[in-house]
């Protein structure tokens, strides 16, 4: 099939050399290499994408907005085939092709603040760029991604259905669960009274999804734009506060391990505020610190909520991985708490100190 796929790209496939490519969990990915040049080849995972021609129609739109107000933008479009289609298909199967972007990296895990900056920056700068564009046009390519409303009333949907056994297992998760139920009644809060600015959204900030340079490490842009449409600024900051902070991640089954680091937080506020501090209304920036626990509540409760509904969604290699990523979570959250006025303090200096070099 891959042979198929590239000829219909115009490529020779028999010039061609195919390897995997990076350690996504949705799609299936390749580096093409063929001479001088180099691509990347995804076979689109149409079970969680189930619509991929609106994905390839967002990504038209927008590059043909950024090609027209900001060509100096570094938009990674996936390329057409030499029918001019923007994906192939076949049997059911989707594949697009994207260039290479030469000089370029990506990690996985943030080990240095630095690096935390440069990827918060780029996100602040994709949602800055496209800032007049008006994000109601994009398809919804994930329905209800980021709803924490309906992702609560999913968690309360389980209790009622869950076995006794799962209930009884994760007794203690989703007491402390319930406890937090106060973060979701706030986010209910702000939708209703519009104290959120739709807006381009990524929706999938994971440090991984931003292209590093090889010489400088300096960021040059962001990929994987399967997940942009409409959104709230929150998913893309409260994205990075729940894998930037703490250097083990949701896998980590060693809990004293997650941790909040401080200088990564300071990290993250800084590189996005650099982009987008006058693009927020006043209103969203006593939110940047609520982003957090918008999301890693959120993804703490669809990890349990899918462990009572016998894991359904995540894939798993033990019968309680689901329940051992949502306690993960749940101590990332309460950690994060805790540290609210100490993060409340670090805004504070640094803004002071923007002040001071301003005179």
């Amino acid at each position: 099939m891959i042979e198929e796929v590239l000829t219909a790209y115009g490529l020779n496939a028999e010039k061609c050399e195919v390897a995997a490519f990076g350690n996504g969990l949705i799609n299936k990915t390749w580096k093409v290499s063929t001479g001088s040049k180099q691509y990347i080849l995804q076979k689109v995972n149409t079970n969680v994408f189930q619509f991929p021609q609106l994905i390839a129609e967002n990504t038209l739109m927008l590059k043909d907005y950024l090609d027209r107000i900001a060509p100096q933008y570094l938009f990674i479009a996936p390329l057409r085939t030499i029918t001019q289609a923007t994906l192939f298909e076949k049997d059911g199967a989707v594949y697009r092709l994207f260039p290479f972007v030469q000089n370029s990296y990506t990690i996985d895990t943030v080990t240095e603040a630095k690096q935390a900056y440069h990827a918060a920056k780029q996100f602040g700068k994709f949602s800055r760029v496209l800032e007049t564009y008006n994000p109601e046009s994009l398809n919804v390519t994930i329905p209800d991604f980021h709803n924490l409303s309906l992702r609560k009333q999913q968690f309360f949907d389980a209790l009622k259905s869950a076995n006794h056994l799962k209930l009884i297992t994760a007794a203690e998760e989703i007491n402390k669960a319930k406890d937090f139920l106060w973060i979701a009644e706030k986010f209910e809060e702000l939708t209703a009274d519009k104290k959120l600015k739709t807006r381009v959204v990524h929706h999938d900030t994971k440090i991984n999804n931003v292209l590093l340079n090889i010489d400088t490490d300096l960021g040059i842009g962001v990929i994987d734009l399967d997940t942009v449409m409409p959104g709230y600024f929150i998913s893309d900051v409260g994205d990075m506060m729940r894998t930037y902070l703490s250097p083990a991640n949701e896998e980590e089954t060693l809990l004293d391990k997650v941790i909040v680091r401080d200088d990564v937080f300071l990290a993250i506020y800084k590189g996005y505020m650099e982009e987008m501090r006058r693009s927020l209304t006043n209103a969203e920036k006593q939110l940047f610190i609520y982003s957090g626990q918008f999301m890693i509540y959120m993804q703490a409760l669809r990890f349990l909520t899918d462990f009572l509904n016998n894991d359904i969604y995540y894939p798993i290699f033990h019968p309680e991985h689901n329940l051992m990523r949502a306690k993960n979570q749940l101590v990332l959250l309460s950690k994060y708490t805790q540290s609210i006025a100490k993060f409340e303090q670090i805004i504070y200096d640094y803004e002071q100190e923007l002040k001071l070099q301003r005179i």
